[in-house]
C-alpha cells in the first residue's frame, strides 16, 4: 500500500548534551577475572540478557552484591557517565569545567569530568550537571550519536517516520536519533515502532544502547536481536501498484466546463506526497500529471498520459479519473462573465458559451490549452441553450493508476 503522507522545544535538554565529539580510539577491555556475567534476575530468555552479559564481560557494567542486576532500575546521568567512560576511550575535546552540583568527593566526579571533556555529555545552564537526574532514552541516544560523531545521511523526518511516536521526540534530539537509527544503535522492546523517547532509560536499555554503539564503531561483535531497529536499505526503484490513488489538484480554476464530445488538454498537480509504508517519497507533492479530458460514457473523464516529477524525471502514466456526468445549462441571455468566473473552458465549450450568450469576447487564457474558438462558434449558432459537463477538478479528477508504475529513486 502507498498511504498518503502525513516537536517540542528542548533548549535545556539540548544544552545537557554535547554537540561536539572527536574520533573514537579503539578500546579493548579485558574481562576482569572475577567479572560476574550471570545474574539472578536476568534469565537467558530476557530480551536484553546478551547485551548485559557482553557488557559485563567487558567490565562496562556490573551487578549488585546480592547477585542481581536490576535491569528495570532507572539510570541517572552520573551512572550513565560512568558507563560511557568504561565503554569508550576518546581524546580530549575541551577543557574541564567545575559543575556546581558535583563536589570533588562525589563518587562519579571523575567520570562526569571525563564524559564532559571527551564530548559525550555537557551540563545545564549555570554550570549544573544534575548528576542524580534520571536520564531519558532520547538523551542516551543523543549522547552516543554526538559522542561518536554520527550524523544522519538520509532525510531526518523520513527516517523518524519509522517510529509511531516520532512526534514525541524533542527538536534537539531529532537529528542525532535519526543518525543513531541509521547506525542501528536503537533497541526498542517490546515494540520496534515505539521509541518512548521521554521515558527514563532503564539499566537494561542503556546496556543495549551502549553495546550497539560499540558494534556501530566496530568495537564489538553484532548480537542477533529482534529488537534492534534496522531500517531497510533504500531501494533504487519502487513500483507503485495498479489501483493506487494519486491525489491531484488544479489551481487555475474552481470549475472546468467542456462539451460532451470534446477533448481538451489538462495538466494537474499532485496535491500530497505519495509514500511507501516505509516512508519513502516516490511521487513528491508538486509533481505534474499531464493528460486530457476526453468524452466517456456520456460524460467526460481525465486520462493521464505523463507524470513529471519535481526532479524533472518523466514517466508514461496510465491513470484515469471517474467519469463526470454533471451538467450545467447555459441559456441565451445569460451573462458570459457570470459563467466563466473562476472557470476555464474547453475550446468547444467556450464556443458554445460565446454563441448562446452572444458574447464573443471570451479571453484565450480562459480556454484550456489556449485554443482558438472562432471556427467552432458556427456549430452552436442559433441555439438557445447548451448543456456542458461541469467538473470540479479538486474533487472530481482524483486519479487511479491503471497499471504498475516503476519509479527510479534518486
Amino acid at each position: 500500500m502507498f498511504p498518503l503522507n502525513p516537536w517540542q522545544s528542548g533548549t535545556a535538554a539540548l544544552m545537557a548534551l554535547s554537540l561536539t565529539a572527536g574520533t573514537v580510539a579503539p578500546f579493548i577491555v579485558a574481562a576482569p577475572s572475577l567479572a560476574q556475567t550471570n545474574f539472578s534476575d536476568v534469565q537467558s530468555n530476557y530480551w536484553a540478557s546478551e547485551f548485559i552479559q557482553q557488557l559485563s564481560q567487558r567490565g562496562v557494567i556490573a551487578g549488585f552484591p546480592d547477585g542481581s542486576f536490576r535491569p528495570e532500575d532507572p539510570v541517572t546521568r552520573a551512572q550513565f557517565a560512568a558507563m560511557i567512560n568504561k565503554a569508550f576511550q576518546k581524546p580530549v575535546q575541551r577543557q574541564a569545567i567545575t559543575f556546581r552540583d558535583v563536589p570533588g568527593n562525589y563518587w562519579a566526579s571523575s567520570a562526569i569530568q571525563q564524559a564532559y571533556i571527551t564530548g559525550f555529555l555537557a551540563g545545564y545552564p549555570g554550570n549544573n550537571f544534575r548528576p542524580n537526574e534520571a536520564i531519558p532514552r532520547q538523551q542516551v541516544l543523543v549522547s552516543l550519536a554526538n559522542g561518536l560523531q554520527y550524523t544522519a545521511s538520509g532525510d531526518t523526518t523520513t527516517t523518524l517516520q519509522y517510529y509511531n511516536d516520532a512526534s514525541s521526540i524533542a527538536d534537539y534530539a531529532r537529528g542525532p536519533i535519526a543518525a543513531a537509527t541509521e547506525k542501528q544503535i536503537v533497541v526498542n522492546y517490546p515494540d520496534l515502532k515505539f521509541l518512548n523517547p521521554t521515558v527514563t532509560a532503564s539499566r537494561a536499555q542503556v546496556a543495549a544502547f551502549i553495546y550497539q554503539a560499540l558494534v556501530s564503531s566496530n568495537q564489538a561483535t553484532a548480537i542477533n536481536s529482534p529488537y534492534i531497529v534496522a531500517l531497510a536499505s533504500k531501494p533504487t526503484t519502487v513500483t507503485i501498484p495498479q489501483g493506487t490513488a494519486i491525489p491531484v489538484k488544479y489551481d487555475q480554476a474552481k470549475k472546468i466546463l467542456v462539451t460532451k464530445d470534446e477533448t481538451a488538454p489538462l495538466t494537474l498537480t499532485v496535491a500530497q506526497n505519495v509514500v511507501t509504508q516505509e516512508g519513502i517519497v516516490v511521487i513528491p507533492a508538486g509533481s505534474q500529471v499531464v493528460g486530457q479530458l476526453k468524452p466517456a460514457q456520456g460524460g467526460s473523464q481525465f486520462v493521464a498520459q505523463k507524470l513529471v516529477l519535481t526532479t524533472g524525471q518523466e514517466y508514461e502514466l496510465s491513470a484515469t479519473s471517474d467519469v463526470i456526468t454533471k451538467t450545467e445549462t447555459v441559456k441565451k441571455g445569460t451573462s458570459a462573465s457570470a459563467i466563466i468566473t473562476n472557470t476555464v473552458l474547453g475550446a468547444s465549450a467556450a464556443a458554445a458559451v460565446a454563441a448562446v450568450t452572444g458574447d464573443r469576447a471570451i479571453a484565450t487564457e480562459e480556454v484550456l490549452g489556449g485554443a482558438g474558438i472562432g471556427a467552432l462558434i458556427g456549430v452552436f449558432f442559433g441555439k438557445n441553450s447548451v448543456d456542458l459537463i461541469s467538473i470540479e477538478p479538486n474533487t472530481d479528477l482524483q486519479i487511479t493508476i491503471n497499471q504498475n508504475l516503476p519509479i527510479a529513486l534518486q
